[in-house]
């Protein structure tokens, strides 16, 4: 073979494998950034979500202190909450937030509390019905940021 011909190939063949590695190189981190945004957006769904049921279960709660008869859009309302949890969320933040709604439910069902009575609950801390949700949820925050890296 002649010396032009294996240098010309010898620069077609290394164009071509920069090419194909640049390429490459832009796919991977066009990739990687695309899954990074979707990471980001699912994180803000989820603490939108979460915002929103605490808020509606606090509410809940305390009318349920107060009163023997249910609020039932209020508490329909959290258990839709519940059902967008479902498609989003892990089981233990599920759970956890089924095991608030029977016991909103359940706390209809008792005597009204008085003032003496509610700070009492405060005092033991029987009142935070959303430790074990709020654990959850920051758990589950802390596995989404673990996917990242």
């Amino acid at each position: 073979m002649n010396a032009s011909i294996i240098s010309a190939l010898a620069g077609l063949i290394g164009a071509a494998i920069g090419g194909l590695t640049s390429g490459l190189a832009a796919w991977f981190a066009q990739k990687t950034q695309a899954h990074l945004q979707w990471l980001v957006h699912e994180r803000g769904r989820r603490q939108d979500l979460y915002k929103e049921f605490i808020e509606a279960a606090s509410r809940c709660y305390a009318d349920a202190l107060l009163h023997e008869k249910p609020e039932i859009p209020a508490l329909v309302d959290l258990y839709a909450k519940i059902g967008r949890m479902r498609v989003l969320s892990s089981p233990s933040v599920i759970a956890s937030a089924e095991q608030i709604g029977r016991k909103i439910s359940e706390t209809y069902l008792e005597p009204n509390k008085t003032f003496p009575e509610v700070q009492q609950m405060v005092d033991s801390n029987t009142i935070d019905i959303l430790g074990d949700f709020s654990k959850a949820c920051r758990e589950e925050f802390e596995s989404l940021h673990a996917k990242k890296f």
